[in-house]
């Protein structure tokens, strides 16, 4: 495994393994990384004949009050891990590096898939992503890119970024990894102490309660996501949202859509979790 921390030194490395005909896979990444981050290089691993992970925490995803200066930087323990997984090449860019001239006044918006949901709570979030990860594409140049489907509405709208505007690669979906007690894993996970990953896991069960209801059939969405609501709050959580949602246009679902997907957030403490469910 190699580590290189600049443009240059990576599209290097890339165009030799391209002149040998090698597919690339490419996994982008904020760092402090866990099996469901390494879930992700072995899925890569299966899609592609060279792997590259980006470490970056990208500062135009954060809000003004979010956890950006905080949020975890675990470089050494990362690529530690990295090249146990079998990575072949490490990413980690400064920010100047990937934002040359700051502020940068180039983003990239995709309309309407943003506006519900985490969109509705973190106003620029999801701007902030599509614009680093199409610099990252632009940088990396893969044939193919993971993301995990914890994040439902980032995936999503990555997905229809890709086809929107045409670049080169397929995008591959890999599968929330859980906690043995159901919790979905985080890097936010590290904020909570081992009693309140227990209790954090009262947030799938939530889960499992609604789609349970759903296809017992119940199509009353609306007083489906009060109720939720209620479940969490009573439990101790404050929910941002609780969503039942058409998988498709990410839209509210209506009694007649059969292809779903249930979107939450919910703080613990001042830990926000996030987690989803797809129902069918």
């Amino acid at each position: 495994m190699i580590i290189v921390n600049t443009i240059k030194e990576l599209q290097t490395e890339l165009t030799s393994h391209r002149q040998d005909g090698k597919r690339i896979g490419f996994v982008p990444t904020m760092g402090n990384l866990h099996q469901g981050h390494l879930s992700l290089v072995e899925v890569a691993k299966r899609h592609s004949d060279i792997v590259v992970v980006s470490l970056f925490v990208n500062p135009t995803q954060f809000g003004p009050n979010e956890d950006f200066d905080s949020y975890p930087r675990t470089l050494d323990a990362d690529c530690d891990k990295l090249k146990n997984q079998g990575t072949d090449i490490v990413f980690a860019p400064a920010t100047d590096e990937v934002y040359p001239k700051w502020p940068n006044i180039t983003s990239v918006h995709v309309a309407k898939l943003g506006k519900n949901h985490c969109g509705a709570s973190r106003p620029g979030h999801f701007d902030g992503v599509t614009t680093v990860v199409s610099k990252l594409f632009n940088m990396v140049r893969p044939d193919c890119a993971v993301f995990g489907e914890k994040d439902f509405q980032q995936i999503s709208i990555i997905r229809r970024m890709v086809s929107d505007l045409n670049f080169p690669l397929d995008i591959i979906g890999a599968p929330i990894v859980r906690e043995a007690n159901g919790l979905a894993m985080s890097s936010r996970n590290g904020y909570l102490s081992t009693e309140e990953k227990d209790h954090a896991s009262n947030i799938y069960k939530t889960l499992l309660w609604a789609k349970s209801e759903i296809e017992n059939g119940r199509h009353d969405f609306r007083q489906l996501e009060t109720e939720a609501k209620q479940r969490l709050t009573e439990l101790g959580f404050v929910p941002d949202y609780f969503n039942i949602a058409n998988q498709e246009t990410l839209a509210l679902a209506q009694e007649q859509d059969s292809q779903l997907v249930i979107l939450l957030a919910a703080f613990m403490g001042k830990v926000r979790l996030i987690d989803n469910i797809k129902i069918k």
